[in-house]
């Protein structure tokens, strides 16, 4: 009788712990195709969230049980689930800013560009500035009779625009495209000197007669840069509030932005505050500014442990130049402009200083280098550093981009534990024209070399450096399991051994972004107590065939278990 009654007990204890009873959800997402991103149960049916966690993962008929009365079914239609799209390597306000300016990102022609300027100085006040962003010579379909050193010359730009002055960054970021106007605020005229055009971490080109092209390679930018009116604080949240928009619809769930300053956290912050903030930031400070990193030494890193939405705890450091400026460095000339190896636009001796001042005070270091050069000597760098850490591998530093790396030092990544931070859609934009930068063996030595990394044991992560690239994950996904063009060329990818798996690819844009910063136990897949950050797509990417992947939308997006984007 004593038996009967402690399993009556017993009974009443395990039906108050079951999830009929105790753990009722705000929200159950089914009829779906779920990827969960956890090896231990990589795909499911149905997925049931609290409170923006989630609580259950598994079956249909699993996660019926904790169908409540007030609990909201998402019927995903068919589509697939994945754990919420983590870019990696951006620029937040860059994103913002471009749809306020002139976009070239799709610009097919130097008259193209000339006339989308005409129309700007049409519709601008007398002596306002023309900006804009995003032209890339090496892409357009045809090139302009006069080129100076692989760039065209501001001839055209001066004559639709005489007055006004005019500002347009590559699509890089790396050089920029000035008029005569312009460069005659600055007071760049006809150079000459024993080395003409040459700036500390630059190059102001020149024609043959020592004249100023308008173009504006890596640090000498800044000499035309810095006139242009600074922004207001109503432009800049009204930039935000765009790049906010452009993320949520691209199923963007976290962000890595790439290098701000205090003002940028401060208005992040500001949208936290207000119920503003729909997509997760995690923010580096901007390495241009050393004051401002001397000020968070002794703040310290501030993690967002409670609600996960703005993290402030790495640096950002612009180490070289870009390919398609010519400005990476190299170990050797380029290929296409010999007695030329780039830029070093911070000295190594800041990386040092960074790295070892980052260390005790708990702070990350990233980055940038494209060149095989800039990749060794950082390296190097962070190696010193570590010298004196127990267990560095836990420091995460990263490289930003790692686009061209020595062959020696490709293992170097796994062993010291060093982030590649890479985008796989610069692949698909640049390799075309990169074997012309590089040559074939340097190219396939160790450009996009994403397997070889991984097999080092490093972790390589996903991401767009929008406003460089667009930021839709799409292409970028599509790149890493192709190594293909957007058009689909060639047949069977640029170096077709280093592909990504879909799986891989999913995790490089999901799982390892969230590693990345240091919040893989919050996010990054789908899994019991994680966040319940959630990308929709309409057609199924980790099965359909290669070429229908650019035809795939997003059609929601979640975070933190709030639907932030849902197609029309």
């Amino acid at each position: 009788m004593k038996n009967i009654y402690l399993l009556a007990i017993l009974g009443i204890i395990l039906l108050s712990c079951s999830p009929e009873k105790s753990d009722p959800a705000d929200l159950i997402f089914t009829n779906g195709v779920i990827y969960t991103v956890n090896e231990d149960q990589p795909k499911a049916e149905a997925v049931a969230v609290k409170n923006g966690m989630i609580i259950a993962v598994g079956s249909a008929e699993e996660i019926e049980k904790h169908k409540a009365e007030n609990t909201e079914v998402i019927d995903l239609q068919g589509n697939t689930m994945t754990p919420g799209i983590i870019e990696s390597h951006a620029h937040l306000m860059g994103i913002g800013y471009n749809k306020l300016e002139l976009d070239l990102m799709y610009v097919k022609t130097y008259d193209e560009l000339v006339e989308k300027v005409a129309q700007a100085v049409a519709q601008a006040k007398p002596g306002e500035w023309i900006t804009g962003r995003g032209w890339h010579q090496d892409k357009w379909i045809e090139k302009p009779e006069k080129m100076v050193k692989g760039f065209q010359t501001n001839t055209q730009l001066n004559e639709v625009s005489p007055d006004n002055p005019v500002y347009l960054s590559h699509a890089s970021g790396h050089a920029a495209f000035a008029n005569g106007k312009a460069l005659e605020l600055a007071g760049i005229s006809n150079l000459k000197g024993e080395r003409p055009g040459e700036v500390e971490g630059g190059e102001i080109i020149l024609d043959e007669l020592g004249n100023p092209t308008g173009i504006l390679s890596e640090k000498a930018a800044g000499l035309v840069a810095r006139l242009i009116p600074a922004e207001t604080p109503e432009r800049a949240e009204q930039a935000l509030t765009l790049a906010l928009q452009e993320l949520n619809e691209k199923g963007i769930t976290s962000f890595h932005d790439a290098g701000s300053g205090q003002n940028v956290i401060d208005l992040i912050q500001k949208f936290k505050n207000e119920g503003k903030l729909t997509v997760r930031q995690y923010v580096m400070l901007t390495g241009t500014q050393p004051a401002l990193l001397e000020q968070w030494y002794e703040r310290g890193p501030m993690i967002d442990s409670a609600d996960h939405m703005l993290t402030v705890r790495s640096i950002k450091l612009n180490c070289d130049g870009a390919l398609g400026s010519r400005g990476a460095w190299l170990l050797e000339d380029y290929s296409d402009r010999p007695g030329h190896r780039g830029h070093e636009t911070l000295p190594m001796s800041v990386v040092s200083e960074v790295s070892e001042k980052a260390i005790p005070t708990g702070f990350q270091v990233c980055a940038h280098a494209i060149g095989d050069r800039a990749n060794q000597e950082i390296l190097d760098r962070y190696e010193a550093a570590f010298a004196n850490s127990p267990d560095s591998k836990k420091l995460r530093f990263r490289i930003e981009h790692a686009q061209h790396i020595h062959p020696d030092d490709i293992p170097r990544f796994g062993e010291l534990g060093v982030i590649a931070a890479m985008q796989a859609i610069h692949l698909s934009s640049d390799r075309p024209w990169a074997i012309d930068r590089l040559g074939e063996k340097r190219i396939i030595d160790g450009a996009y070399v994403w397997q070889k990394l991984m097999q080092s044991g490093a972790v390589v992560t996903n991401g767009t450096d929008a406003p460089v690239e667009p930021v839709d994950p799409i292409p970028s996904f599509y790149a890493s399991v192709t190594r293909k063009t957007l058009q689909g060329l060639p047949e069977g990818g640029y170096e077709g051994d280093q592909k990504m798996t879909r799986e891989e690819a999913l995790k490089a844009y999901t799982l390892d972004g969230a590693f990345a910063e240091f919040d893989e136990d919050f996010k990054g897949s789908i899994e019991v107590g994680k966040a319940a950050d959630f990308t929709v797509f309409d057609k199924n990417i980790m099965e359909i065939p290669e070429d229908e992947i650019l035809d795939t939308k997003v059609a929601m997006t979640v975070v933190g278990g709030k639907m932030v984007y849902k197609t029309p």
